[in-house]
């Protein structure tokens, strides 16, 4: 039988794990799959889906920075990824670009699942306001938590995002608030980066009252300790980095390529190992 194929497309995209995350995942089923990473130049991502799709490609992630343009090129839209405004997730269905997003999803499992936190009744918040913050603030709703403080260092751009999700806070029944970093005045049970800060290993300007010992801190950075994560480890909260939702976020597209749900657990742990 032949092997159904899919990829992950993006530019830079040789740091990327997910071949190693889905062939992991496939062989919990004995599927046989061919998973590669495509790197497409920076003008050329609709013509490099065209050429999968020609090539019998079936599916493909979509990183950094073809998101935006994975949505604009999908002709059906999952209600998360309308949410989000953005696409990691491609189904080629009879010529048809299915665009969703999984990234929320990845990390409402993640901290569920692995860090053993509840959202609900929880007051949260959510640090940055650009595509990052805005992919998970759905899925981070349908958790109904208590409240949800969507902090930016400019507060147009936190108010747009809150103002963009209102119908959602009041459905989840969640009190929606925006501050800048610097007017956060109070303590959180979960704080969730959702900046690039720690790309450039940059001191977010937040004060420490936001943390308190026990609380979540979740970088959904990973593969190093950003200053974030040390600046609330400092303050005895519970750390974590983003590496379980980059293995969930990936177990939710397997699932809609594949109609099955991989154990994600072993695979989170074989990455910490190496």
């Amino acid at each position: 039988m032949t092997a159904k194929k899919y990829a992950v497309i993006g530019h830079p995209i040789e740091h990327s794990k997910s071949p190693l995350i889905h062939q992991a995942f496939a062989q919990q089923f004995n599927l046989s799959i061919v998973y590669e990473k495509v790197l497409a130049p920076l003008d050329g991502f609709m013509a490099t889906v065209k050429r999968l799709q020609a090539e019998g490609f079936l599916g493909a992630n979509v990183t950094v920075p073809f998101k935006f343009e994975a949505f604009d090129a999908s002709q059906a839209l999952s209600a998360r990824a309308q949410a989000a405004g953005a696409v990691n997730t491609l189904s080629f269905q009879s010529s048809q670009l299915v665009g969703d997003n999984t990234d929320g999803c990845g990390l409402v499992n993640d901290i569920l699942k692995h860090q053993h936190t509840a959202l609900a009744g929880k007051k949260v918040l959510l640090l940055g306001a650009g595509g990052a913050a805005q992919g998970v603030m759905l899925p981070l709703l349908e958790q109904q938590p208590l409240q949800l403080t969507v902090a930016n260092r400019s507060l147009d751009k936190a108010q747009a995002m809150a103002d963009r999700f209102a119908a959602d806070a009041e459905r989840s029944r969640t009190v929606l608030q925006v501050h800048t970093f610097a007017d956060l005045s109070q303590t959180y049970d979960v704080v969730i980066n959702a900046t690039s800060a720690g790309l450039t290993e940059s001191k977010l300007a937040i004060p420490a009252v936001v943390f308190k010992p026990g609380m979540l801190a979740y970088d959904m950075m990973y593969g190093r300790e950003t200053p974030f994560m040390q600046q609330a480890r400092a303050a005895g909260a519970q750390v974590a980095d983003g590496l379980g939702m980059l293995v969930e976020q990936a177990a939710e597209a397997f699932s809609l390529w594949h109609g099955v749900r991989p154990e994600t657990a072993p695979v989170i742990q074989s990455f910490r190992q190496s």
